[in-house]
Parts: C-alpha cells; structure tokens; sequence
C-alpha cells in the first residue's frame, strides 16, 4: 500500500495539470515508483532518498537520466526535486526475462545496451562516477564487517572469489555504462525499446553490462553467444566469451552483498533477507556452471 507521506508528497508537486490520480507501480527495491494520471496524460513519480551505503547519489541518477533522455534512450525527465523525479509514463510493456532469451528481440536489445555504451557520454558534461564491481562487492563488505552483519561469517570466501575473479581479467576500457539490466528496466512501446532506471550508470565496463544482463535473465550459452554477437557485429572469441561468464559470477557475487547491505539499509517494503538467500542459491549455481566448483 502506498504511504499517505508518498501521496501526500506527489500531490503536492507544482508539476501537475489538474488533480493528480495516483496508483503505485509494482517493482523496485531502491524507490517507490507511481503513476500519475494529470491533465497533460500519464507520468512516472519516482521517489527515493540519497543511499551512500550503495553508492546511490540522487544528482547523478537526474544527471544520467537526462543524457539519456538526450542520447533518445530514456524518456523526458519532467519535474525533479531533491527525493522525486517525475518522468513521461511510457505505454507499452515490461519486458521479461523469457522475452529477453527470444532470439528475436535480441538483437535490439544489444543495439540499446550499446548505444548507452557509445552516446551517453556524448550528453555528458561534468563529474562523473566510476563502476568497479570488484570494489563494490570489497566496499559492501567492509560495510557488513562494521555492521555485525548475520553474513559476517561468508564474507573471508566471498571477498577470496571477488580477489581471484579480478585478478583473472585484464583491464577494461570504461564505457557509460548501465550497470542494472534487470529485465524491469526495459521497456516495449511496441515500435521501440526503452531504457529505465539509471541509479547505478557510471563509467564502467561494456562487458559488465553484458554479464550482468545474460545472468539476471537466465542467459544460456546459445543466449550468450547470440548476446555477443548481435552487440560487437560477428561471433565473439573464446577470450570474450570466458570473460563475459567469469563476469557472470562477479555480477551475481554484487547482487548478493548488494542484498546483504539492503537487509541493514531497507529501502523499501521487501524481503530482503529471502533476496540474499536466493542470491546466494544463484551463485553457487554459477559457480558450479563456470568451473565445477563451490565458492
């Protein structure tokens, strides 16, 4: 149920043309997201507070979300204040993750991930954060070590998986990345497809981004390969393909101490707790599909 302070903050906004006819959108751990009805149509009310433990700054979501309003990725950012974005409500359909393993939809879908890749920045100016998911998974654990957190006892293995994924990477050149490719933040107007929710983008890794799309969409290795191909234009290499599955793991690994701060943080009503213990059940499974082996 929405909260009374939620609509109460909504209705208040100078934005609107008439009464606004509230209703909340299913979805997201981070805000509480609503749509609104006013004179003008339909529109999207985000609201969410700053989130240092995630590295969450509200100015550099708006920030990302303009260039990509601007790159044509994103829809028009309407009204902002500090705790409220309001964007234009897109009609049309979440997408899914059995939509995104359809051989036919991914080509598109690699042509959006890759133009957020190559034009974000091209809307850019000012400072801008970085993306490490190595250094995240290092900072959310130094975070549960001085919160006494029930997971203290799997950070020494977690943080040794993290080091060694690392270490069997070679550099990446950073790109305007997205860094959240849930399925939820994809969206099918039906003539094109749309880019939501950019609390995490910073400047990061392409494959990242790829990894991190094929393991929260159940991705397999025909996925993977199609995935590889549609975004760089002709087949991967080997290299390539054992990079995007080695970033898999380290995808899964952010989710599930992402999860972890989220049961000390709660930024919305959710079971966090459940969360980590299926991300964790995701892990281990990655693990075993990569090389046979437990954490």
């Amino acid at each position: 149920m929405p909260s009374d302070a939620d609509l109460l903050r909504i209705r208040q906004l100078p934005c609107w043309r008439g009464l606004p006819d509230i209703s909340p959108l299913a979805g997201g751990m981070s805000n509480r997201n609503y749509r609104v009805r006013d004179g003008d149509g339909l529109h999207v009310a985000r609201l969410g507070e700053e989130a240092p433990h995630h590295g969450i700054e509200r100015w550099h979501e708006l920030a990302m979300s303009r260039a990509a309003q601007a790159a044509g990725l994103s829809p028009e950012v309407e009204h902002a204040e500090p705790g409220v974005v309001v964007m234009r409500y897109i009609e049309g359909r979440t997408l899914t993750p059995s939509d995104l393993r359809d051989p036919g939809i991914l080509p598109a879908v690699a042509a959006l991930i890759r133009r957020c890749h190559q034009e974000l920045g091209t809307h850019w100016s000012g400072p801008v954060r970085t993306f490490c998911p190595f250094q995240t998974v290092r900072d959310y654990a130094a975070a549960l070590r001085s919160k006494s957190s029930p997971w203290s006892d799997r950070l020494d293995e977690l943080t040794a998986l993290n080091d060694r994924l690392q270490r069997s990477l070679p550099p990446a050149e950073p790109v305007f990345a997205h860094n959240d490719l849930l399925a939820g933040n994809l969206l099918d107007d039906g003539r094109r497809l749309w880019l939501i929710d950019w609390d995490y983008a910073a400047r990061g890794g392409a494959l990242f981004d790829l990894a991190n799309l094929a393991t929260n969409n159940g991705f397999g290795p025909v996925e993977e390969a199609g995935l590889l191909s549609a975004y760089f234009g002709s087949p991967a290499g080997g290299a390539t393909l054992h990079q995007l599955r080695t970033l898999r793991v380290a995808s899964l690994l952010r989710e599930t101490l992402w999860s972890m701060v989220s049961e000390l943080h709660p930024a919305v009503a959710f079971d966090y707790a459940g969360y980590t213990r299926t991300q964790l059940r995701r892990l281990e499974a990655e693990l075993v599909r990569f090389h046979g082996g437990g954490c």
